[in-house]
């Protein structure tokens, strides 16, 4: 960097909404040789003598400030971590969801460690060539996946087997394909997945593919110095195939060709931390700014996908000709209390037994999640939060699922007995009945606290929660989709588009021709799934929702915090924004909650009002009399986008 470097832009690392802007500050003559767009650096708060982290975003001659500049405290590290293209992308995300931008940047670049960062400006740059694989099951003409084009692609709901002799889903082998494509084209690819066991198959794909040193991995679950050194990586020009978690979608790649979403309604892709935007739409923030190409992949189309699809905005790419999961469906009602396994399930498991493991995917993990009373059967509440109880293990007394609360001496709160009958029967309870109906046979438990990857190929039961269910070697013999009517109860507008996808991906992991039995569900969401039909249901669904004015049909925000701040903030919104206001409505917390509606035209309008209005709560939460001590309590407003689990 020359000496005619006189100001640096930063934006500071703070969670302070009133510090989300560019600072200017003035570069010491000896940072001006070594400093750089997207480094690390420290500097200088005038309040109260502070130092804090900040990024350099840009490097200028002259600054619009009239009065003197503070100089830059220190330059941390001259490697330029945060990315031009991540910059805007963070900016751009966190405008739409009226948050700040340092939060995005805080998901998308992992804290420094120092010797990670020295051996890696020592190191050189690995040199291999990659053989682009063709898309196998897919129309070769047109070309699969445009430059910048967007697709909505159907994922082969079957097995099959690397070179290496690994069995994996056929969505990550497609994935591997693409990824193989790009790279011969000397560029980069971000593939996102819900969780690490995706991550796995994607990576047992590729192995036998592309050398290892083009593919980077960034996953929560590494060690923090491994995952910094995979970052880093993807720092440096040229061919990168870059896997992750939801935060992937904010790696650094200044040539990026495409994204790939896989699963894009995994509810895993939402991000929990502030300004809460789900991957998909940061994957769309991003094509739109770099002119990539972005592949939502999935074995069932979710319903912000078909909206997608339907105005134009994405293209519907399915296979040629396939086989599909070969779908019974039961109604248990017609066995009587023979209650969770009608008798055709029950025979359709002895004889698949024969060859290989069977699935049996249930609802809850544990023994009994949900009791009641015996006699009323009235549900069985905890006395001292009113959580529901629930039994852990066989012979243990109840416990609360919210308090984890003992209640050994429960008694019935309307009849006075003291008797519990099981509600709900978890895993635990599922694997323990099971055991004793085929005597003999292997059961195998894969569930939130024992979740197992792969079973090997011999005969056995794999009872498993949904989402945990373990890869069989060469496929299951059969899949019973056991709670199916339970897992419909859960009250949620995306219950049954999860319903399917969950039954989707698991009847994916049955092997070629094997049974499929879902049971004790019918109507058009049993129809979609027997005839892999997932589109035309996210259709219906959508057309539904927009009938009810219900997301993705519109978008909503939710306002909440105490009853002050919210009522302040919804009347100072101009009425014209939005289509109406749903509540307040109580939290548990104490405090309110209010919903708006409105349509996407009016999402950039209504974000800058509502982070005027974060600001001015911040600012006078700051202003305000502080306690004993000089804690003052964090702002009382919090601002949330397209939150689809608040309309129930």
């Amino acid at each position: 960097m020359t000496a005619t470097v006189r100001v640096a832009r930063v934006i500071i690392d703070s969670p302070v909404p009133a510090l989300d802007h560019l600072f200017d500050y003035a570069v010491p003559a000896p940072m001006a040789e070594d400093i750089d767009v997207g480094c690390r650096v420290r500097v200088p708060l005038r309040s109260g003598g502070r130092i804090a982290d900040a990024y350099v975003i840009e490097l200028t001659e002259s600054s619009s400030f009239d009065g003197e500049l503070s100089l830059l405290d220190s330059l941390v590290s001259t490697v330029p971590v945060l990315a031009p293209e991540v910059w805007r992308v963070a900016r751009a995300v966190a405008d739409r969801a009226a948050g700040s931008a340092s939060d995005v940047i805080r998901l998308a670049v992992p804290k420094r460690h120092v010797r990670v960062e020295k051996a890696w400006l020592d190191a050189q740059p690995a040199d291999a060539t990659v053989i682009p694989q063709p898309l196998a099951g897919y129309s070769d003409d047109p070309p699969i996946v445009a430059a910048g084009e967007r697709v909505a692609m159907a994922a082969i709901p079957q097995l099959c087997m690397t070179s290496d002799g690994a069995t994996i889903g056929r969505w990550a082998q497609s994935a591997a394909e693409l990824a193989t494509q790009v790279l011969a084209q000397g560029r980069k690819i971000i593939i996102s997945v819900p969780d690490y066991r995706d991550q796995d198959q994607v990576l047992t794909a590729l192995t036998p593919l592309v050398p290892t040193s083009l593919v980077s991995r960034l996953d929560a679950k590494q060690p923090a110095a491994q995952r910094y050194r995979a970052f880093l990586d993807c720092l440096r020009p040229g061919p990168r195939i870059i896997i992750g978690n939801r935060s992937a979608v904010y790696a650094p790649a200044s040539d990026l060709d495409a994204i790939v979403l896989w699963d894009d309604g995994d509810d895993l892709h939402a991000e929990p931390l502030a300004p809460y935007v789900h991957a998909r739409d940061a994957a769309l923030v991003r094509q739109q700014d770099s002119g990539c190409a972005l592949i939502l992949l999935s074995h069932t189309r979710s319903v912000e996908c078909q909206r997608l699809v339907e105005i134009g905005w994405f293209r519907a790419l399915a296979p040629e000709r396939h086989a599909q999961p070969r779908v019974t469906l039961t109604d248990p009602a017609s066995n009587g209390d023979a209650a969770r396994i009608p008798s055709s399930a029950w025979k359709a498991a002895r004889s698949a037994l024969e060859s290989g493991p069977v699935l049996i995917q249930v609802a809850r993990p544990g023994y009994a999640p949900v009791v009641a009373c015996q006699r009323c059967r009235t549900g069985a509440r905890c006395r001292a939060c009113g959580g529901a109880l629930g039994i852990q293990q066989s012979g243990q007394p109840p416990h609360c699922s919210l308090c984890g609360a003992l209640a050994a001496d429960w008694q019935c709160d309307e009849c006075g007995d003291t008797r519990l009958r099981l509600v709900t029967r978890g895993s635990a309870r599922t694997t323990e009945e099971l055991g004793r109906a085929f005597p003999g046979t292997s059961v195998i438990t894969s569930d939130g606290d024992h979740r197992l990857e792969r079973v090997p190929a011999r005969p056995a039961l794999v009872v498993a929660t949904r989402g945990a269910e373990p890869i069989a070697e060469n496929g299951y013999s059969a899949v019973l989709l056991l709670d199916g009517d339970r897992m419909l109860a859960r009250e949620a507008l995306t219950i049954a588009s999860d319903c399917l996808r969950w039954w989707s991906n698991a009847a994916a992991l049955a092997a070629n021709g094997a049974p499929v039995i879902l049971v004790g569900v019918g109507g058009r969401l049993a129809t979609a799934f027997a005839t892999w039909t997932s589109a035309a249901f996210a259709a219906e669904e959508l057309s539904d929702r927009r009938e009810l004015s219900f997301p993705p049909a519109v978008r909503t925000v939710s306002v909440s915090g105490n009853a002050a701040a919210v009522e302040a903030t919804v009347a100072g919104i101009d009425a014209a924004l939005y289509r109406d206001v749903l509540g307040p409505s109580e939290l548990p917390d104490g405090g309110v909650r209010s919903i708006l509606r409105f349509d996407y035209a009016a999402g950039p309008e209504l974000a800058r009002s509502l982070r005027a209005a974060i600001v001015a709560n911040a600012t006078k939460r700051r202003r305000g009399p502080s306690a004993k001590g000089g804690y003052r309590p964090p702002p009382t407003l919090r601002i949330r986008f397209d939150e689809t689990e608040l309309v129930t």
